[in-house]
Order: C-alpha cells, then sequence, then structure tokens
C-alpha cells in the first residue's frame, strides 16, 4: 500500500480505534438485558475511539484543525488543514448487535477532502482513497458500478427515525423511486453506503440531515472511484447542509432527476 504520510497515519488510527470497538462489540449482547446499560456502554465505546483516534492524529499532527462527533471543534494553528472524525458511524447497529458499523476519518486541505479512511472492522474491510490516487478497499481497487439503466439498480439511504424533519421528503423520494429501480437497502451507516457505491455493490446513494463527520471521508472515495458526487438541492455545499446524492457516471442524472423531483 503506498501512501502519504498523513494516509498512512489515519490507516494506523482507525486500525486501533476499530480493534478497541470490536472488543467492545462482543460484550453488547450481554448487555442487552438493559437498554440504559447497552446504550451507556456504547456511548462510552464511541467516546474512547475518538479519544484512540485524537490522540494518534494529534499526536502527530498537532498544529491541525479537528472536527469529531464526540468532541468539541478545533481551531489548529494551522488553519488550512483539519481532520474530520466519525469513530462509530452505525452506532444504532452497534447498539443492536448488528455488525454494520464502521470508523470514519477524512482529511480536509483548504475546504477540500484530500483523504479518507473509512474501516469496517467487523468484516475487516478497509476502505480509503487519496486525492488523485484512486479509491482502495485493503489492497483492491475501487470502481463504481456499470450498470446503465434505473431498472437494475440498487440504491441506499437512511429513513428517518424519531420523528426527524426529513421523514415526509425521504418518503416522497421512495414513492418516486422505489417503482424505477431494482431495490432501496438502509442499513444504517452513511460512511459505508458511500464505500458501497466506490466498490460498485449500490448503484446510487442519497441522504438528508447528515453531518460532516458522516460523509466526509465517503464523498472521496466515490469521486476516486469514478462516481459523481452532488447535493440534493443543486447549489448547496454538501458538508455543510448534509444532504447527498450520488452514483455512478451512468445514472446520475436520471437518478438525480427523480431525487430532485424535477
Amino acid at each position: 500500500m503506498q501512501g502519504s504520510a498523513n494516509l498512512n497515519l489515519m490507516i494506523k488510527a482507525a486500525r486501533k480505534a476499530g480493534r478497541s470497538l470490536v472488543k467492545d462489540f462482543r460484550e453488547v449482547e450481554n448487555l442487552q438485558v438493559s437498554s440504559k446499560g447497552a446504550g451507556d456502554f456504547v456511548s462510552r465505546a464511541d467516546i474512547a475511539a475518538e479519544k484512540i483516534i485524537h490522540d494518534e492524529l494529534m499526536a502527530a499532527r498537532p498544529t491541525y484543525g479537528w472536527v469529531g462527533e464526540e468532541s468539541a471543534p478545533v481551531e489548529g494553528k494551522d488553519p488550512t488543514r483539519r481532520w474530520i472524525v466519525d469513530p462509530l458511524d452505525g452506532t444504532t447497529n452497534f447498539l443492536h448487535g448488528l455488525p454494520h458499523w464502521a470508523v470514519s476519518i477524512a482529511l480536509e486541505h483548504k475546504g477540500e477532502i484530500v483523504a479518507g479512511v473509512i474501516f469496517d472492522a467487523a468484516k475487516d474491510e478497509l476502505y480509503w482513497a487519496e486525492k488523485g490516487a484512486g479509491a482502495w478497499m485493503n489492497d483492491q481497487r475501487l470502481r463504481v458500478s456499470g450498470r446503465r439503466s434505473m431498472i437494475e439498480c440498487i440504491f441506499a439511504t437512511g429513513v428517518p427515525f424519531g420523528g426527524r424533519g426529513t421523514l415526509p421528503a425521504t418518503l416522497q423520494d421512495l414513492a418516486r423511486l422505489m417503482p424505477a429501480c431494482a431495490g432501496v437497502r438502509r442499513w444504517g451507516s452513511a460512511a459505508l453506503d458511500l464505500a458501497y457505491v466506490a466498490a460498485g455493490r449500490y448503484d446510487g446513494y442519497w441522504e438528508r440531515g447528515l453531518n460532516s463527520w458522516d460523509i466526509a471521508a465517503g464523498l472521496l472515495l466515490v469521486r476516486e472511484a469514478g462516481g459523481l458526487v452532488g447535493p440534493i438541492r443543486e447549489g448547496q455545499d454538501i458538508l455543510e447542509k448534509g444532504a447527498v446524492l450520488v452514483a455512478n457516471d451512468q445514472i446520475f442524472a436520471p437518478f438525480a432527476k427523480i431525487i430532485r423531483d424535477e
């Protein structure tokens, strides 16, 4: 694996946090009898994983900024670079003993994501990308799918829960999309949804109401695997607004037309 010093640092941090989370994941089943106990345990696991990543990255690059799900943002002495970290994307899956969750780490330079790592520790699948160097899973080069017909395509999304305001729009999306495609999956991890598009497992993905740490690394993976990335509402900043639409280059236009209800 030939990567930059920063990428190798990110991979080391992701693997270290992943090992910690796998250990905790094995304990979750024993805590299912007490939902509060399990929830508290997973919160502690999440925070511990972020501390591992923070300590690894900031020890090596103390001048970089930091944005993480479980901690306050830090403005670095180097204003051009910052880490964007989700230590456990797919927390609800983790809490329920479902082995579909990931560590996500991205490096932003001058407002652009230049390196990304997503580690699916439960399946030992490490996805990584650097700007201009392609996207990879372990030692395998990734390419988005080559499907050209919407009716053959499988898409992924997140269906909002707990009374979130984006639910009506998502249900309307599904009503328009389902008759036109081969299926929609909702697996509960935005980072892995994007990684799966990069790997050609899904043909496209869209979702609203996301945070920058959910998607930063995955967006670069999709781009470097030959996919197209855009906001759901044209002209919006994806990381700022948290509404994203990605697909292979063959079906991006018809897919976007359905989701944007044009």
